[in-house]
Order: C-alpha cells, then structure tokens, then sequence
C-alpha cells in the first residue's frame, strides 16, 4: 500500500475492523519509511460470472433463474426452500471460485443435476429429462438406472 504522503510503498496494519454490515474492513496503517498514519478501505472484488449459452449468446449469471430452475424441479416434493437456497449459494461459490468468467450453461446445469441428485432424486430425475432433452423412453430409463444401487 502506498503511503499518501511520502510515497513509500511499505507499511504495516495498526488495526483492522469490518464496517458497513462487514462488507468492507477498515485498515489503519502506518508507514514505515515516514511513520504517519493513514486509512484504507478493502472490498470483496466481485466479478460478473457471464453464462454462454447454447446457442453461443452471453447473458449474466442470473440466481434466480437457476433457482427457479431447481424450485419447479422440486415441485410437490419435500424439499425446503432453505436447501433450494444452500443449492445454488453452493453452485454460485463454484463458479465464482473457478478463475473462469464465463461458464457454459452446461456447466451450470450439471453442478445443477449434481446437487438435486444430492437432495432428491425425483426432482433430479425431474430436472434431467428437461435438462437433457431425452430423445426417447430408453435414453430416459438409462438415466433412471444410474440411480439405482447395483445388484
């Protein structure tokens, strides 16, 4: 961090506290080389996450949509509108902590199936045959068999 007044680019951290509602911390440093202090403020960098599309058009990663996607997944079932909302908090921190900026919506709708698959797998199943367009009855029992134990 460079010191306003000198220039140095040298200081350490006298205190650290967060502030508005813990979204920025407040840094109070003092600089080595001329030893006045100073005030600096540090914010979580948030980067847009821009889906692509199938048809290779580009739109912001969208929350709600991936959240509607899972509820109408989950109708009639017993799954919580709170697990519906770890579920995409969970898919939104692996996009946000993969180093890509754009994702494919194939990507996000398999982190989408592998967490229904966690929750329910009615809704996953559910999900899937919109999700993969299931050509015909086969290609959907295939998916079915993979959900059951082996024996």
């Amino acid at each position: 961090m460079k010191c306003p007044f000198c220039g140095y680019t040298e200081s350490k951290v006298i205190d650290s506290r967060p502030t508005d509602e813990g979204t920025r911390i407040r840094r109070r440093r003092e600089c080595l080389k001329c030893a006045k202090r100073f005030t600096t403020y540090e914010i979580i960098e948030s980067l847009p996450i821009i889906v692509v599309k199938k048809d290779k058009t580009r739109e912001p990663f969208d929350r709600q949509k991936l959240f509607n996607g899972l509820l109408r997944a989950c109708e009639k079932r017993p799954v919580s509108i709170e697990m519906l909302e770890k579920a995409v908090d969970d898919i939104e921190a692996a996009l946000q902590n993969s180093l890509d900026r754009e994702v494919t919506s194939l990507r996000v709708g398999e982190y989408a199936m592998e967490k229904l698959k966690e929750i329910d797998e009615v809704a996953y199943v559910r999900f899937a045959s919109v999700y993969r367009q299931f050509k015909d009855i086969s290609s959907f029992r295939e998916e079915i068999d993979k959900l059951l134990p082996e024996g």
